[in-house]
């Protein structure tokens, strides 16, 4: 896509998300031929704050002390999804490794985060708070959101971490 395609996409999916911030952000990437990371920060403003990806190890390392979150992996193939506490990781051998013990394991390749982005949206008319990680490319390795209580209200303890995570690390500069 030129540029001059992806600024004209950018724009339509700005007035749209504008309207309906609460749509499904990976088929209107696919729609317009923008990376869900463009799409995203098409959002309004001040539902998004993108952070560098060197922060990534610091980032899970604080997640894993939150209890139970939703993780997610969304390829066109595929929503994959995993509720419960994420475990703590090390690095070692290129990659950032979930530790045992948890039904939740994997080996995560630190390097290629390049964006975090800390999100604040309705979706499913209920608000989310999540933070995504991205490669280079502006795809999404996996998501992570706050969890929920018995009555589908966000955890007030985990917004409160997610507000004192996200406030501790400068905003990455706006694009577009």
């Amino acid at each position: 896509m030129t540029e001059t395609r992806a600024t004209a996409a950018r724009d339509l999916v700005r007035k749209e998300l504008a309207d309906n911030p609460g749509g499904i952000l990976e088929a209107t990437a696919a729609q317009y031929g923008l990376s869900l990371q463009d799409t995203i920060e098409c959002l309004p403003a001040a539902m998004w704050k993108r952070v560098s990806g060197a922060h990534f190890i610091d980032i899970m390392q604080d997640l894993s002390e939150w209890g139970s979150v939703t993780v997610i992996s969304h390829t066109k193939d595929v929503i994959l999804e995993f509720e419960g506490p994420l475990p703590a990781g090390k690095l070692g051998h290129g990659f950032y490794n979930l530790s045992g013990g948890s039904p939740l394991s994997g080996h995560l390749r630190a390097d290629n985060c390049k964006s975090i982005l800390f999100l604040r949206r309705p979706f499913m008319g209920m608000e989310t708070l999540s933070i995504q990680f991205f490669n280079a490319d502006g795809e999404a390795m996996f998501k992570i959101f706050v969890g929920r209580d018995e009555k589908r209200h966000l955890k007030a303890d985990q917004v409160e971490r997610f507000t004192k995570l996200e406030g501790r690390f400068p905003e990455a500069g706006r694009v577009h």
